[in-house]
């Protein structure tokens, strides 16, 4: 094929400077014996290989035990709480890491114990504003809950980008999902008609497209649309495709609105073949067939209001039925199933229900949340019904470093890649003092600045503080002296606190924590002074010890949110119309009338309880240390480690839900050996941001 001299000219460029070339050059250079390939601009071949560690930040194995109760020996005791073997994953972090230190790190060992996934479900969102945005309940009210600036980053530069980011977002990822199938596994894609026609070109890709087995139609016939202009869009598309030449199926039937007459046939050994029945007269014989074997469209009913079971007013919920067909079809008892856009967590409470093990991941905090929520009411109902569960852990995908984000590059990509960073990261950085009122000093490895007698660290824009970060933080400040702190962040990894303050102090160091307003993005709303940055929320507790119990009563919640400017809000209000804002901890309702006047405001939170959606304790913190699996670089060996934390045993727990939103504010008595511990409480707000409080008592003895 004769290149044009613009491609010439381009293709030069790329070589001298040491970059890849585009794929769209490799049927023009070299020749492939691909018939077809979907190609986008800024596609590539490339796939994250960096491994990252799996923090275990929470362990849920039994709901609600009222005392304590001998352990068997057996992998599940009488009431169906699990002592050993596979423990299910819920993760939070950015899937193309979690998928890259699946494949690659000590978790795929475990993995392919279990036979490697055998089933992979994903609803990956496309073009959605609202990816992000929840809806929260406060009283009779529902606040909007906007994206923090992680989330909202994730969107702009995966989805905000137009479908050809999307494509290069989900290629990646597809890429990783098939390595990580078994042979015989099977995969599930879920999309509509914005991106379904490329969708499966790009499947065709990584799995071959003589790999397909399904076009699933999902007929949601009870969500209706209005005059549109076009026929109303009622269905969703479902691809299927299977790794290798083997996988997984059991057909299954469905029963039939009303019995439909059928011919009957029977097998006919001479011939080999089915047959039409006759009777002794040599008539036909009809039956009536009261069921049906399911075909490629399913015509199954949208989450409704009335599903008030199983509806958790998450955005893009999809009902249990439809997940429950396709593991059921494609999996057996004891499989391994994945969803690495765990949304509401619908496929992980589908397969505990039906006896496979799970892993679920979700970018989004609040996701994982709603997902642990439900994932303990699945436990309670299988308990309470005389059934197995498994136990499963909340993960952080930890050591989110640079270094480990711009790896696999060319040195070249590397040092452009390291300068953007830089050059944003420098602009961010003078908007946040101008907001926080403090300076920029250099000379530090991690400290940006200074105000009056504190020096200032800042966080990273694009992903959540690590243990790591604020250890070199305290690092830092023992070698310079340096005796005040303050962290600044946007989003910080789920546990992190009040471990590493305890530690900070333990060294002489007075770390303040706060976090960063989405508002420092808006000049305007810096030099006017509404850019507030506020404090990691504040718990108080009461222990209560009788003999070898011990109880905790939460006592107070404090928060210092914002989110809205109360006044812009009402400057902007139309007349009759009302808004939600958060104002400094208190959620307010802000209306006009209909002449234009602002009626005076409403305050929605009344009690400090209103803020908290869950809240659970482990009655001894420190007896379950936190070990990783680290493979030696130099030997290859794998060996177990302690990381030096602990993990948070889900011992008792409160929770709203969607049909009870009360909420118990003292536990039931936990029996204890005699001695001194130290009791964790987790609380977690309705925005699904958590805060952690250690106590120490001393059983039999004054605390």
């Amino acid at each position: 094929m004769k290149l044009s001299d613009n491609e010439i000219r381009d293709i030069t460029k790329l070589l001298e400077e040491g970059k890849t070339l585009p794929d769209k050059y490799r049927f023009m250079l070299f020749g492939d014996d691909r018939e077809l390939e979907l190609v986008w601009n800024g596609k590539t071949s490339d796939v994250t290989n960096v491994v990252l560690p799996f923090q275990t930040i929470e362990h849920v194995d039994e709901p609600r035990p009222e005392s304590v109760r001998n352990q068997q020996l057996d992998i599940f005791d009488t009431s169906g709480r699990q002592l050993k073997g596979w423990t299910n994953k819920l993760i939070w972090g950015d899937n193309k890491f979690i998928l890259s230190s699946l494949k690659n790190g000590p978790l795929r060992e475990q993995i392919e114990e279990q036979g490697g996934i055998k089933l992979i479900y994903i609803d990956p969102p496309f073009d959605v504003g609202a990816d992000f945005t929840i809806n929260v309940e406060i009283g009779d009210e529902i606040l909007s809950k906007e994206p923090n600036v992680l989330e909202e980053l994730a969107y702009r530069d995966t989805w905000g980008k137009g479908q050809d980011s999307f494509l290069a977002m989900i290629y990646e990822r597809l890429v990783i999902m098939r390595d990580l199938l078994s042979p015989t596994g099977t995969i599930f894609v879920h999309c509509d008609w914005r991106i379904n026609s490329c969708l499966r070109q790009l499947l065709d890709e990584i799995f071959g497209n003589q790999n397909f087995i399904n076009e699933i139609i999902w007929h949601y016939y009870n969500k209706m649309q209005g005059n549109v202009g076009r026929f109303a869009s009622n269905h969703d598309v479902i691809f299927s495709y299977k790794k290798g030449d083997k996988h997984n199926f059991k057909s299954i039937k469905e029963k039939r609105d009303k019995p439909k007459k059928q011919q009957k046939r029977v097998w006919d050994k001479e011939s080999q073949s089915l047959k039409q029945a006759k009777d002794e007269n040599g008539n036909l014989v009809y039956y009536d067939d009261t069921h049906r074997t399911i075909d490629d469209v399913w015509r199954l009913h949208y989450l409704m209001p009335a599903d008030r079971k199983e509806k958790v007013d998450y955005p893009t919920q999809k009902p249990e039925h439809l997940i429950k067909r396709i593991i059921e079809s494609f999996s057996s008892e004891g499989d391994l199933i994945a969803d690495f856009f765990v949304g509401s967590g619908t496929t992980c409470a589908v397969a505990e229900k039906l006896g496979r093990k799970w892993i679920g991941t979700d970018l989004g905090k609040f996701a994982i949340h709603t997902t642990r929520k439900r994932l303990i009411n699945v436990q309670r109902g299988l308990k309470t019904a005389g059934k197995d569960y498994r136990a499963f852990e909340v993960l952080n995908l930890g050591k989110y470093e640079r270094n480990y984000f711009v790896s696999g590059m060319s040195e070249l990509d590397r040092k452009v890649q390291t300068q953007k960073e830089t050059n944003r990261e420098a602009a961010l950085n003078s908007l946040i003092f101008q907001a926080y009122g403090g300076e920029p000093i250099s000379g530090f490895r991690t400290i940006r600045g200074k105000k009056n007698n504190r020096v200032i660290a800042i966080g990273p824009a694009n992903m959540p503080v690590s243990r790591l970060f604020v250890e070199e933080i305290i690092q830092e400040c023992v070698e310079k002296s340096i005796t005040k702190v303050d962290l600044l962040a946007f989003e910080f990894e789920m546990g992190l606190f009040p471990n590493m303050q305890d530690d900070s102090a333990s060294k002489g160091v007075d770390m303040v924590i706060k976090y960063i307003p989405k508002e420092v993005f808006d000049k305007r709303a810096v030099d006017k002074g509404e850019a507030r940055f506020h404090d990691v929320a504040y718990i108080e507790v009461v222990p209560s010890i009788k003999g070898n119990t011990v109880a905790i009563s939460l006592t107070n919640y404090s928060v210092f949110y914002t989110q809205g400017s109360a006044t812009e809000t009402e400057k902007n209000l139309k007349d009759g119309k009302a808004a939600i804002v958060v104002d400094n901890g208190q959620v307010i309702k802000l209306s006009k009338d209909k002449n234009g006047m602002n009626n005076p405001r409403e305050v929605l939170t009344k009690n400090w309880h209103d803020w908290i959606d869950y809240w659970s304790i482990d009655f001894d913190f420190e007896s379950k240390k936190e070990i990783i699996r680290v493979k030696d670089s130099k030997t290859g060996e794998t060996k177990d480690t302690w990381t030096g934390d602990y993990i948070f045993e889900n011992e008792w727990q409160s929770f709203r839900t969607k049909q009870d939103r009360s909420l118990e504010l003292q536990s039931a008595f936990w029996e204890c050996s005699s001695g001194r511990r130290r009791i964790a409480i987790k609380v977690i707000d309705i925005f699904g941001n958590d805060t952690m409080k250690i106590i120490p008592v001393t059983i039999g003895g004054k605390v």
